[in-house]
């Protein structure tokens, strides 16, 4: 009996270790969610031309729960055009960035100006954003406002729930937490995403 006590406590320790290994700090996440560019149906055109339309984010205080700052900032594409496909996905409309969106080199100075990104540990659902952003960045010459201290909340919430991964909105369901907001647009995804991520460090 105690040697299994000794191996359920070792098991929940490491998996504790697993999942602040990247935390450059302990205090605050900031939690990212990316809308991009897209077509229906035109799967290698986009892994070629797909390029960012509006960064959601989320800061999330790890002692307290509290969720703030939550922002969607709109992006102008360099070069590619905002598709009706992707207007009725996102509910983004070429005419909104037009207005309201800025480029995402100064989208980066948000996030390093009013985040300081490049002290925190991020989040996102899934691999996508940060590997978009990876992208992004190489394709036009910008820096990288994010630091290589990246939670998989996706990946995470599957280990923690010990079940098969699942979207953003099967996830929700499943832990009693409604959706918030309109699915696909960052600045909503981004709140979701934090009610997950503090799910996950609650049942830790």
């Amino acid at each position: 009996m105690t040697t299994t006590l000794i191996f359920i406590t070792y098991c929940l320790y490491y998996r504790l270790m697993e999942l602040f290994k990247f935390m450059q700090t302990t205090d605050k996440i900031l939690v990212i969610d990316l809308e991009a560019t897209c077509w229906e149906n035109r799967p290698e055109y986009q892994r070629q031309h797909s390029e960012i339309i509006e960064i959601g984010v989320a800061l999330l205080d790890v002692r307290t729960g509290t969720i703030s700052k939550n922002l969607g900032i709109l992006v102008e594409p360099y070069k590619s055009e905002i598709s009706p496909f992707c207007t009725q996905l996102t509910t983004i409309t070429p005419e909104m960035v037009t207005k309201e969106g800025v480029s995402l080199e100064d989208a980066y100075e948000l996030l390093l100006d009013e985040y300081e990104s490049h002290e925190l540990t991020w989040a996102s659902y899934g691999a996508y954003d940060k590997g978009m952003i990876e992208r992004q960045s190489k394709k036009w010459s910008l820096h990288n406002p994010l630091t290589n201290k990246h939670i998989n909340v996706k990946a995470e919430f599957a280990k923690t729930k010990k079940s098969k991964p699942m979207g953003m909105d099967r996830a929700l369901k499943s832990i009693g937490i409604q959706l918030e907001g309109t699915h696909h647009r960052g600045v909503d995804d981004a709140r979701n995403i934090a009610k997950i991520l503090r799910w996950i460090l609650n049942n830790n």
